[in-house]
């Protein structure tokens, strides 16, 4: 049974003890964990199912969220389980996957795939959190569960070896793979991103789901939420690296998701975001989840890397355009333990 918490300020775990609220959040994601390593693979099948469309330049400016409820929280912390147990609890603490999914939608599901690495190396997302949030969308009357992502190493080794598509094909969702065929060009409308290639499955879902792994990276001190959205895009990308942050911002106000579970069952501390080393994974059994992008990346940053909003110029910027808030502790937030 899971052990839950409705927590405001004055109620939060640790209280007691004299931590604040924000200190209690944290110490939830701080205790715990410890390094691991194994090898792992999978079958790789693909096929298509885009039609390719022709270049043209659009104003898409996609939202997927779903209206405010005050009854249920902005944010999930469920720790202690597998990793669909752990999905499963999250989307429950959240209202369940029926908040977020009708009958007859297209949903995109948009994991972490771009590393050629197993997912004991924590480089991409946890196999079996995609699979199990196929089989809840599925359950929910989605007319069709799609899972992809624009990789950075070759793309069909990318989606073999981290495991997500046998998974993902196993709960029968689409997989697609990044094909030039299948981009369009966008009028993002950012201060950095201007008129960029998209890769058309997320320009055609009724709802999106961001499934990104937590992660260090070299360049922004950890990647979670926001910098996952890179995998939507396609031609030199690495050229927003240059502005990094104000290019997350502007991903970030251009798809805004139905929702953001941030798989942090194995954390990549060190050498991100290819990692490599399994000294440098720390098994934390949580899964991190909610309607605030912002907060979301907010609090995982500051719990993992102690790394505050100053220190990542993407979260102010984002607050700033109304995107979410990097106040997570003033969020309400249910927090179940498993096992």
């Amino acid at each position: 049974m899971a052990a839950e918490t409705d927590r405001k300020p004055e109620e939060m775990q640790g209280a007691a003890q004299g931590l604040t609220r924000r200190e209690a959040l944290l110490q939830l994601l701080r205790v715990g964990g410890v390094a691991a390593g194994a090898t792992g693979a999978a079958v790789w099948l693909s096929k298509h199912s885009f039609r390719p469309l022709p270049a043209q330049a659009e104003q898409a400016r996609r939202d997927h969220r779903i209206v405010d409820d005050s009854q249920w929280p902005h944010l999930t912390v469920v720790q202690n389980g597998e990793p669909r147990a752990l999905v499963a609890q999250a989307l429950e603490n959240l209202g369940g996957i029926g908040r977020f999914v009708s009958r007859q939608d297209v949903v995109v599901l948009k994991p972490n795939i771009a590393w050629d690495r197993t997912p004991e190396q924590a480089a991409n997302t946890n196999p079996d959190v995609v699979a199990e949030m196929v089989r809840q969308c599925w359950q929910a009357g989605a007319k069709r569960v799609i899972v992809t992502d624009v990789s950075c190493n070759e793309a069909r080794r990318c989606f073999h070896r981290s495991g997500i598509q046998a998974a993902a094909l196993a709960e029968h969702a689409e997989v697609i793979l990044p094909d030039p065929e299948l981009f369009r060009e966008v009028e993002v409308g950012g201060v950095v991103l201007k008129s960029w290639p998209i890769f058309t499955p997320f320009l055609e879902a009724d709802k999106i789901f961001n499934l990104p792994i937590a992660k260090h990276h070299v360049l922004t001190g950890a990647t979670l939420g926001m910098k996952n959205w890179y995998g939507i895009l396609g031609g030199e990308r690495n050229r927003l690296h240059q502005q990094i942050h104000q290019s997350l911002a502007d991903l970030a106000f251009f798809m805004l998701p139905t929702l953001t579970m941030l798989d942090c069952y194995r954390i990549l501390l060190r050498n991100g975001p290819t990692g490599g080393n399994l000294e440098d994974v720390l098994i934390k059994k949580t899964i991190i989840a909610g309607t605030d992008p912002v907060a979301i990346d907010a609090y995982a940053a500051k719990a993992y890397w102690n790394l505050d909003p100053a220190q990542m110029p993407y979260l102010e910027m984002a607050a700033a355009r109304g995107l979410g808030t990097v106040d997570f502790d003033k969020l309400q937030v249910k927090v179940s333990q498993l096992g």
